[in-house]
């Protein structure tokens, strides 16, 4: 029988093998679907300790992004943009979400055929072995060549591969939103820092202040000592109070420095090499809007990261119950095989095979079902988490607003408190002067007016925690950012 050269590329029973594809292809009409519905929060309408706040309404002068700036202090502002650039957890968090986006990559290749070439040569020769075990062969060496092209495709028939993208997508979004959140922690963390540094500063003014007036105390009491006014136990007095006053001065400066270390390690600087040096100002604490709970929910890239998992693991239920239907596979080679390389492409030697491959698993103890079960306990741990950290968030607002509320109150009974003892303290330097009370009475009023400056100082550093915290709680932003989108991240350092 002599066949047609066109008959070599045509399948045979081209019927059979299109009619059992179509019926293939046409169960994708029983793809999965995600099997959960989205997960509902209960919102309060207003926080409890939103008394006496105003609600967001962002004009043009107020912060967009870099909030940091509310603290209006230009070396705050280059160090926040040294933490985006520089950071090293932030650049580890940057490499988790190209890992993600790249993955996302990798699901979606699922949805194409694999084309692959091969090719390959070889030598053989065969003979046989006599009795006296000698080889008797005749025959000569033979070469084999061949060269070929395959290709295989698996319909994503059960929308397996859809779910996976799905979770790979759900994944690369959370991990955006990872990014965002470790920015904002590293960048709440460093304006903690920077302004608490700021507050020691003042702190050192203050000890230095009274070391100096409590020099001048002992000066003036040795003079009174000489004159035969006071007793040596008075001069004692003042020269042990001005002793305390030095070592609380110098102790400050490990405070500081340890501030300034934290501060380099924050901006990708060794400490040895990193120096900030004092400033006569002291921070303000500024006002901020604190919102609504829905814009919280909005804002803060932890809460977006986390319902982003609660998808990602709503997907991959999709995916293990794919498991249970069977799987297609399209497969086709063609290629040639010959003795001698010149005729490796020539009509005869060519050879091909198209089919499809239809597997399914009929017995496999349990396993299918337990990775559903699997897949279903992962889900409801993802929305239990992502209910525990907006309860979280929710608490941290309002902790802070009711810090920054309280405080300010005990601010303003604090400023009084230092006012009285400054008073109290010019009484009693003016009736020691006139001989009509002892040193005593100078020493204690010194300690009361100092005791009552640092607590001021002390009240200034925890409201400007406060508010740094009650801004990273909130999102760090007053202008409803939604989570990241697909693809963002922040500035990257090469």
């Amino acid at each position: 029988m002599t066949m047609h050269p066109a008959d070599f590329f045509r399948p045979a029973n081209p019927r059979r093998l299109v009619l059992a594809t179509l019926l293939c292809m046409g169960l994708a009409a029983c793809s999965t679907t995600p099997p959960e519905p989205p997960v509902k929060l209960n919102v309060p309408a207003a926080f409890a300790e939103d008394r006496g706040w105003m609600p967001a309404n962002p004009q043009d002068a107020a912060p967009r992004g870099a909030w940091w700036r509310v603290y209006n202090d230009p070396v705050l502002d280059q160090l926040e943009q040294q933490v985006a650039q520089a950071n090293q957890s932030l650049q580890a968090a940057l490499a988790a979400y190209d890992q993600a986006t790249a993955l996302t990559a990798v699901s979606r290749a699922q949805f194409y055929p694999t084309v692959g070439a091969n090719a390959a040569a070889s030598r053989s020769k065969s003979g046989t072995i006599n009795a006296s075990g000698q080889s008797n062969s005749q025959s000569v060496p033979s070469n084999i060549y061949s060269a070929g092209l395959t290709a295989s495709w698996v319909p994503d028939l059960w929308g397996q591969v859809r779910q996976q993208v799905a979770a790979s997508e759900a994944s690369a979004q959370a991990s955006a939103a990872t990014l965002q959140s470790t920015q904002l922690s590293l960048q709440a963390t460093l304006a903690q820092t920077y302004l608490q540094l700021r507050v020691t500063d003042a702190q050192i003014r203050l000890a230095g202040q009274t070391v100096a007036a409590y020099q001048k105390a002992l000066q003036l009491t040795e003079n009174r000592y000489r004159a035969g006014v006071v007793s040596a136990a008075d001069v004692a007095l003042a020269r042990t109070q001005l002793l305390g006053a030095q070592v609380t001065y110098t102790d400050l400066g490990v405070t500081r420095a340890q501030q300034q270390h934290a501060i380099a390690v924050l901006v990708g600087v060794p400490p040895s090499q990193f120096n900030l040096m004092a400033v006569e100002m002291s921070p303000a604490v500024p006002e901020i809007p604190a919102g609504v709970p829905a814009q919280l929910l909005q804002r803060r890239p932890d809460l977006a990261a986390a319902e982003r998992k609660v998808a990602q693991a709503n997907a991959q239920i999709g995916v293990a119950q794919t498991a249970w239907f069977p799987s297609l596979t399209l497969s086709a080679q063609t290629g040639s095989r010959v003795s001698h390389l010149a005729d490796l492409f020539s009509a005869p030697s060519l050879f091909w095979s198209l089919g499809p491959t239809l597997a399914v698993t009929l017995f496999d103890a349990g396993a299918r079902s337990a990775q559903v079960a699997s897949a279903e306990a992962g889900y409801r741990q993802t929305v239990a988490t992502y209910r525990q950290t907006v309860l979280t968030a929710f608490q941290q607002a309002e902790d802070n607003l009711a810090a920054q509320r309280i405080l300010t109150d005990e601010a303003a009974l604090q400023r009084q408190t230092v006012q009285a003892a400054e008073t109290s303290l010019r009484f009693a330097e003016n009736q020691y002067k006139a001989g009509m009370v002892p040193y005593l009475n100078v020493i204690t009023a010194q300690a009361t007016a100092s005791n009552a400056q640092n607590a001021e100082l002390g009240l200034l550093g925890r409201r400007l925690t406060a508010s740094v915290l009650l801004i990273q709680a909130l999102g760090g932003g007053w202008g409803g950012d939604t989570a990241p989108a697909l693809g963002s991240a922040p500035v990257r350092s090469e």
